[in-house]
């Protein structure tokens, strides 16, 4: 993959593995658009790296997708990064449907959407990429996140499909899948988390070569497990990290 000279669209790019991968590939010398709905945490991005541009956006506002795909339309690289995790018992009436009605939105359904608005002008440039941030929770669920962990296996199966169709055209279609990260969303989480920029060398080193499924840290050993010891994976995971 073409590493230089990208212009690349980030979403959820304020903080955490989205920043990371902004800060990357300023660094390679790529033109970098981060969207973010914080906007005091998008000026402090600005006022340091200037280079990058950024956007205030909600990424579950169908309005949000076509106004960037309008807005931006020399877009190369497709990073589909925003992701928010809920943990709470489905079954609990108190919990409101809109939680669900989020999760869908940010990590399945806009990134979907998204993509497919951006495709027609993926398909003229001279090389385009796609690439989906899913989680090892997309490989084997945990007890207390099910509706993440449904979308996160939704964009892993979405994005091996796309692939498959967009074989034989300019686009290539990568998909990272990470382990815990030490970012806000698992704050007072577990132990063992890799930080973001960790991350983020572990992924560019599959992505020069092309490798397209890239599974980060811990992951290939879950995926190993899970491959020869299904249940074994699931006794691991079910409890959450």
């Amino acid at each position: 993959m073409q590493t230089t000279d990208n212009i690349v669209l980030i979403t959820g790019g304020s903080s955490g593995i989205g920043l990371a991968l902004a800060k990357k590939f300023l660094s390679e010398n790529n033109s970098v658009i981060i969207t973010g709905r914080n906007k005091d945490r998008l000026a402090k991005i600005r006022a340091e790296f200037p280079d990058i541009r950024t956007e205030t956006a909600d990424m579950t506002n169908p309005l949000m997708w076509e106004q960037l795909v309008k807005k931006y339309s020399d877009v190369n690289i497709l990073i589909n990064n925003a992701g928010i995790q809920y943990n709470y018992d489905f079954a609990d009436q108190n919990n409101s449907p809109d939680l669900i009605e989020a999760e869908l939105r940010t990590n399945l359904t806009g990134p979907v959407f998204l993509i497919k608005l951006f495709l027609p002008q993926l398909l003229t440039q001279k090389t385009a990429a796609i690439i989906n941030v899913s989680s090892g929770l997309g490989l084997v669920p945990k007890q207390s996140a099910p509706v993440y962990c449904a979308t996160k296996a939704g964009l892993h199966i979405f994005t091996k499909s796309l692939r498959w169709q967009l074989e034989s055209t300019n686009i290539k279609v990568f998909e990272i899948i990470p382990p815990l990260v030490d970012t806000a969303m698992t704050k007072g989480r577990g132990a063992g988390k890799i930080s973001p920029e960790k991350l983020v060398d572990e992924f560019w080193k599959n992505f020069k070569r092309d490798n397209y499924e890239i599974r980060i840290g811990k992951v290939k050993l879950l995926y190993v497990i899970n491959r020869f010891f299904p249940g074994l994976a699931e006794k691991i995971m079910r409890p959450g990290l």
